[in-house]
């Protein structure tokens, strides 16, 4: 280990001499406490470091120790139901060795390198097996199979002993011969959190992510292995949609990212998580979850890398053939981070003091998700869907995180304090978010949930961009003198609006919408506003609608039991039927 000099401390950012010899991105120890720092920047023998923990009472002179390995993230069983700091230090054990807040320089082990875990064997002695290729499972959870691979950087070998039995994730538990040498395999292996883990081939994101919220899984779908961005002013729902998308999304794994949000949002998912039981399981929802809490009182280059860290996570568990979804909260946190240490760096600030490379780091963040095929010997594919939550200052949509963000994801959940302030939640702007994947995931709604999926959702955004050009209509002329087929436009958007965007987090039964109930509901919506542009176009005395009982049926509809509204919607629609004959008649 070389050994340098620091002479400049600022802030996070550490300049030491005597660096010859260094790599970029290179962990080193600075100070005499050891603080977890990394290279960002060489110039001759001198480095720039970002130091992940608090530099008070660092000086010049100090001892800056290289170890020659990049920052990375420890690759075993045990991840499942942690909850680690932005460079992947357990918090729990930090807790109990410093108290309710990190001290310098404290160390903790991310994997608990002394429980014993049963490990069942997937291969025999003498198999052939390949980079990528399982070679045993250990049960990480009650809902979590960790399956254990032959590492990357080993193409192929055979397979000379394997154990059966407990063992710590340090044991040996296979050696295979590669070439003419015998290597040991343990259930820990490590990897660099800023290189993707590679992979064989890209899957095109035909499957969609149900959420079970009906504005994001029937207006503005997401598919897995997708990327999407929910920007919203203070205010506006960003964390509970968040919250909601990981509690019931169709994922297998959740890894949840507080990068630089408020202690009391993260104390509320570190509290409710471990309560919350999984529709899918009925477990707790922690046994399929990792969450990494880096909030805006920790450092802020930790919180640079939380990011990192949490997709290198993911990608591990995509490659064993999971569906992970990744929620980061929030990235204009993270991006602000890259503003701090960039204006320390004393680089030439690009638009509203953000780093010149934010777009690219972005970018390079985001592309990481996908649907893929693993590189192993059978097909095995696995996906990472990242949700990025965006916190754009006084909710200007122009600024440089949001506007960057938007050029990269494909599904925009625009956030609107105006519909936040008339208590309409979720609070997404159905005229301004948008989704590129509709005709991707068109496919699996209309074969597994209703043939006319995509031709109900086009006519209920239709529907809902009419009742807002009548708005101005009605601005200057009032709703009295308005035709009877415009006003009942307003009638079947305001159903569509109040009855199925609008939805309950907080509902027993409205928090969560199977997608069949979704099509349901939109279709006999649809079938009353058919109803009532029929009745008003027959020349009929429009206000004698306003006392139909079918309407409340309706507005109920989404509190119905998830086990009974297949009865109970037909049962509505008929009644909805009979009495629009009744008032014709």
């Amino acid at each position: 280990m070389k050994e340098g000099k620091i002479y400049n401390v600022a802030g996070p950012v550490v300049k030491a001499k005597e660096m010859r010899g260094a790599k970029m991105y290179d962990l080193v120890r600075v100070g005499e406490e050891g603080l977890i720092g990394e290279i960002i920047e060489l110039k001759e023998d001198t480095a720039t470091i970002q130091v992940y923990e608090d530099t008070t009472g660092l000086k010049p002179g100090d001892k800056v120790i290289n170890t020659g390995m990049p920052l990375s993230v420890e690759l075993a069983p045990g991840l499942i139901t942690s909850i680690y700091d932005g460079i992947q230090r357990p918090l729990p054990d930090i807790m109990e060795k410093s108290g309710d807040f990190i001290a310098r320089g404290v160390e903790a082990e991310a994997i608990d390198k002394k429980k014993k875990w049963e490990f069942k064997p997937a291969v025999k002695e003498n198999e052939h097996v390949r980079a990528g290729d399982v070679l045993g499972t250990v049960q990480e959870t009650p809902v979590v199979e960790h399956r254990i691979m032959v590492p990357l950087d080993i193409e192929e070998g055979v397979v000379k002993s394997i154990s059966k039995g407990k063992h710590t994730v340090e044991d040996t538990i296979a050696v295979l011969k590669v070439g003419k040498k015998e290597v040991k395999i343990s259930m820990l292996q490590r990897w660099p959190v800023r290189i993707g883990r590679p992979f064989r081939e890209k899957l095109p994101p035909t499957l969609p992510l149900i959420n079970g919220q009906r504005v994001f899984d029937t207006f503005f779908p997401m598919a897995k292995g997708g990327t999407a961005a929910i920007p919203g002013g203070f205010g506006t729902g960003k964390t509970v949609s968040q919250h909601q998308l990981a509690r019931w999304s169709d994922a297998d794994i959740i890894i949840y990212i507080g990068c630089g949000e408020r202690g009391n949002e993260m104390t509320e998912v570190l509290r409710d998580f471990p309560e919350l039981k999984d529709p899918r399981t009925g477990q707790p929802l922690m046994n399929r979850t990792i969450l990494i809490a880096n909030t805006s009182n920790m450092p802020v280059a930790a919180r640079e890398a939380s990011v990192y860290t949490g997709i290198t996570l993911a990608e591990y568990y995509r490659d064993m053939g999971y569906d992970v979804a990744l929620m980061a909260d929030s990235t204009s946190r993270w991006a602000e981070a890259l503003r701090e240490i960039s204006g320390r760096l004393e680089e030439m600030p690009g638009e509203e003091g953000y780093p010149a490379y934010l777009a690219s780091r972005l970018a390079g963040f985001y592309e990481r998700a996908g649907r893929i095929k693993a590189i192993c010997s059978n097909d095995r594919e696995g996906s990472v869907s990242i949700i990025g939550a965006v916190s754009p200052p006084g909710g200007d949509f122009s600024e440089p995180v949001t506007q960057n963000t938007l050029r990269i994801v494909k599904v925009f959940w625009a956030l609107d304090s105006d519909l936040a302030d008339r208590r309409h939640f979720p609070s997404i702007n159905w005229l301004r978010s948008y989704s590129l994947y509709l005709d991707r995931v068109r496919g699996w709604w209309e074969s597994n949930v209703g043939k006319d999926w995509l031709e109900l959702r086009n006519k209920a955004m239709a529907l809902l961009q009419r009742e807002d050009e009548l708005q101005e209509i009605i601005r200057l002329v009032g709703p009295d003198a308005l035709p009877p087929s415009d006003k009942a436009v307003l009638e079947g958007a305001r159903t569509i609006r109040e009855d199925f965007l609008q939805q309950n987090a907080y509902h027993e039964i409205d928090t969560f919408c199977p997608a069949g109930k979704q099509y349901e509901m939109l279709r006999i919506m649809l079938k009353f506003y058919e109803l009532l542009d029929k009745f008003a176009s027959s020349g009929h005395d429009f206000d004698r609608t306003k006392d139909l009982k079918c309407r409340a049926a309706i507005a109920r509809m989404k509190t119905v039991p998830n086990e009974e509204w297949e009865k109970r919607f037909k049962e509505i629609e008929k009644e909805m039927e009979k009495e629009f004959k009744e008032l014709e008649g």
